[in-house]
């Protein structure tokens, strides 16, 4: 094969005159400049390594302090207070350094030392500023004179054009509540869900749990709090995702949408060269640490980069008790699937990124590829759709040496996944509707065996030129997703853009190495598992339901008309479609950030409370409306409360969970905490927002806007809703359930939350005509840029 042969850099033979020795000119001049590449590489890790180290003081600042101090001295005058002359008698130098030099060199490690306490103290400074949480609690509009004074202070500490990991050595640790704050808490949260007897017996089992293991399990957290940057989020990753032996799609893994109403090229692999090459860009300055800190939208904070670390070059590897996340320094090339075929596509061409119309070129080829899948290799990804057991059993049977161990390896430490899909999928034609639920479908499961789902991410990208994403959530939450996907589709649109005739703009390197064909040997037995994990899969994948509603009538400009947070006006909404759909009430989640804190993942939100269990019960029941504006206004305002506890660490589950896997670890059981933890969340909810605005130009391009993301549902007999607020008057629901569930319903639950939308809206401002519905969909619009 000739990319085989151009990756042999010499080749020799031995005849009877002796040895014929044969370098390849062009194979050496490529691993001159990829070891060149990776040592550039080495210097700006390192030099970025030393920048965020000294942060919030910058390296010239030493050069600062060592002139004032010499500059000091030459004044005849001793700022250290004699600690120079100490350290210059303890000096371990040659007799043949003069005085003068001793004394500069003195001079100077005072100077050093003098600096390095500086930063300690200013990043300590800044780690208690950004302890203090009282400023989310205050009126919007509003700011206290003591927010003023910290927010300035924030300004000063913070110092100038921080990097993106910046700010992780001056986060606070995450701490851990009070078992009698949670206790409450938890108490609070399922009254509604309880009747009188079932909450007399649930408080008894909190009071025991309190007075006998409580204070004893919170001794051990607390000591890990000390020891550890963040006590949650290490036992988060491993017990609830990677311990987990049911299939990760579906379950685990969530998707990402393409714009709703643009197609910006039909041509299938010259939108695919546009989105690696943007991927790729973003993983560069990923690495440089180019891209700005993340911080709460408004504000100065700053959030947590830690997930960012794990985004490219990474897999999940299954295990029989656990799985692991593996990461990778750095990965030249993608893996690509196309029709059954697994392929190596470098992006790299002596030491520089691929453009993207050499990226097309090279997906082309891969396209018009006639060549036939190895023996099992066709379906070979259903081994990750399916349970994680088998799977580390044929990984470690099958794939553990030889040639699949090769191929195998290929994918694991490629960047990143890339499917091409020989489907159409978007938002198209007569019933626009339903192929925006397929174009789901298609992008949470796909075939069951046309993605990898180990992968960190994959980027599928569809025959009509729409693309999407699906991510595994170990190592991850969806925000740090959201923020890649928004700059890629950004990037690729109105940075990047296309040719009149559709193709990626730029030239091509003749040169180019072909995409080069994985290959396997699959034996009959692995076969034989790789249909298991298919039907496995495949009936998971069956019994989903799926719905997409792009609302279109109102969103967040006139939710905040009606002095409401558009995050509580939609989650009280959920609540009254819920009761009207099931008649009851149930544990909701809604997951919250605590990137507020080092290495912060998540927190739950138990959005069915007392307040909200009112409301809906008063609005039902046929209540006055100023009853029910009154009971809405403490329902929405106790959201916003319980989103604040659990943004700022003061939340309940996490700190329940923590509670339960200590006592797993001391052998001891608990009523209470087994309880608890076994409630299963029939009503699982995720808000996605724009991150980076300045990307997008809602005003004059509207159409050119995601439908955001979603995922399925977390309990059998649950739903799942993620909601994608978009400008000031479109929201995106993506709803998901399961078939086999007689009680639920995609379409039919999303028929509630659009009355439910409307019904709080038109209470909440009656005296304005609400909008007449708008249609169903708007058409699909192509353009070329």
């Amino acid at each position: 094969m000739a990319e085989a042969h151009q990756a042999v850099a010499f080749q020799f033979t031995v005849t009877p005159e002796g040895i014929d020795l044969q370098l390849s000119h062009q194979a050496l001049t490529e691993i001159y400049r990829s070891g060149l590449r990776s040592w550039k590489k080495r210097i700006i890790r390192l030099k970025n390594s030393v920048i965020t180290g000294v942060y919030p003081a910058s390296p010239s600042s030493w050069l600062f302090v060592v002139i004032a101090i010499l500059a000091t001295m030459y004044t005849r005058s001793d700022p250290s207070m004699g600690l120079i002359a100490k350290i210059q008698e303890h000096l371990p130098v040659s007799q043949s350094m003069s005085t003068q030099c001793q004394t500069v060199v003195s001079a100077v490690l005072f100077s050093t030392l003098l600096w390095l306490l500086l930063i300690f103290t200013m990043r300590l400074c800044l780690k208690q500023l950004l302890s203090y949480h009282r400023w989310i609690f205050e009126q919007h509009g509003k700011m206290s004179t003591t927010t003023k004074v910290w927010v300035a202070l924030v300004r000063i500490f913070s110092g100038r054009k921080p990097l993106l990991y910046s700010y992780q050595g001056s986060l606070p640790n995450l701490p851990v509540p009070a078992i009698k704050d949670t206790l409450k808490g938890f108490l609070e949260s399922v009254r509604p869900l309880m009747d009188d007897t079932q909450y007399e017996r649930m408080t008894m089992l909190a009071g025991e749990f309190e007075s006998r293991l409580g204070n004893r399990l919170q001794w051990y957290l607390k000591l890990k709090s000390l020891w550890a940057s963040n006590y949650v989020s290490d036992w988060w990753e491993e017990y609830v995702y990677l311990r987990g032996r049911s299939p990760i799609m579906v379950n685990s893994n969530y998707y990402g949408m393409d714009f709703l109403y643009v197609t910006p090229t039909p041509i299938q692999a010259a939108r695919a060269g546009n989105t690696i090459h943007a991927m790729l860009l973003y993983r560069r300055k990923l690495n440089r640490e180019e891209l700005k800190p993340s911080r709460v939208p408004g504000t100065v904070i700053p959030l947590c980069a830690a997930q960012c670390e794990r985004m490219f070059n990474t897999t999940r590897t299954p295990g029989e008790e656990t799985d692991i996340v593996q990461h990778w320094q750095d990965s030249d090339y993608v893996a690509v699937y196309h029709r059954g075929r697994y392929f190596r596509l470098r992006v790299y061409q002596a030491g520089r990124l691929l453009s993207p119309r050499e990226i097309e070129f090279q997906i082309q080829k891969i396209l018009d590829d006639p060549s036939p899948p190895c023996t099992g290799e066709a379906k070979l990804g259903a081994l990750t759709a399916g349970d994680r057991i088998p799977w580390a059993q044929a990984r470690s049977k099958y794939f553990g040496s030889g040639i699949n161990k090769r191929s195998l390896d290929c994918i694991e430490k490629a960047a990143f996944f890339v499917a091409l899909d020989d489907d159409e999928q978007g938002m198209m034609g007569d019933d626009p509707s339903g192929t925006l639920d397929r174009y789901a479908k298609s992008l949470l499961h796909g075939k069951c065996y046309d993605r990898w789902f180990d992968k960190s991410f994959s980027v599928v990208i569809f025959k009509n030129g729409k693309n999407g994403i699906n991510a595994e959530h170990s190592w991850a939450d969806a925000p740090v997703i959201a923020h890649l996907w928004e700059y890629v589709v950004a990037t690729d649109c109105f940075q990047l853009g296309y040719n009149s005739e559709g193709h990626c703009k730029g030239d091509v390197d003749p040169s180019l190495a072909e995409p080069q064909k994985l290959t396997w040997k699959i034996l009959p037995e692995c076969e034989e598992q790789i249909s298991q994990s298919l039907a496995v899969a495949q009936a998971l994948a069956d019994d989903i339901d799926f719905h997409v509603i792009s609302f279109r009538d109102f969103g967040k400009g006139k939710i905040k008309k009606c002095r409401v947070g558009p995050d509580a006006f939609i989650q009280v909404a959920l609540q009254l479609a819920y009761f009207r759909n099931r008649k009851t009430f149930c544990l909701t989640y809604e997951a919250s950030m605590t990137r507020l804190f080092r290495e912060g993942r998540t927190e739950t939100v138990r959005s069915c409370s007392n307040e909200s269990s009112a409301f809906v019960k008063a609005l039902v029941g046929g209540e006055s409306a100023d009853v029910c504006r009154r009971l809405f206004r403490a329902a929405s305002e106790k959201h916003q409360n319980l989103c604040r506890m659990a943004m700022t660490g003061a939340g309940i589950d996490r700190h329940l969970f923590c509670l339960y896997v200590v006592s797993q670890y001391l052998g001891v059981e608990s009523p209470f905490l087994k309880e608890v933890l076994s409630e299963p969340w029939r009503l699982s909810t995720s808000q996605t927002s724009i991150q980076q605005v300045e990307l997008f130009d809602l005003v004059n391009h509207p159409e050119y806007i995601s439908c955001g993301g979603g995922f399925g549902p977390v309990a059998d007999d649950g739903y799942g809703v993620s909601y994608y607020i978009v400008g000031e008057s479109l929201i995106n629901f993506h709803i998901s359930c399961k078939h086999s569930c007689p009680d639920t319903g995609a379409h039919k639950f999303g028929a509630q939350i659009t009355k439910a939308l409307h019904d709080l809206l038109e209470l909440m401002s009656p005296g304005q005509k609400e909008p007449s519905k708008s249609e169903e969909s708007r058409p699909e619009v192509k353009k070329n840029l």
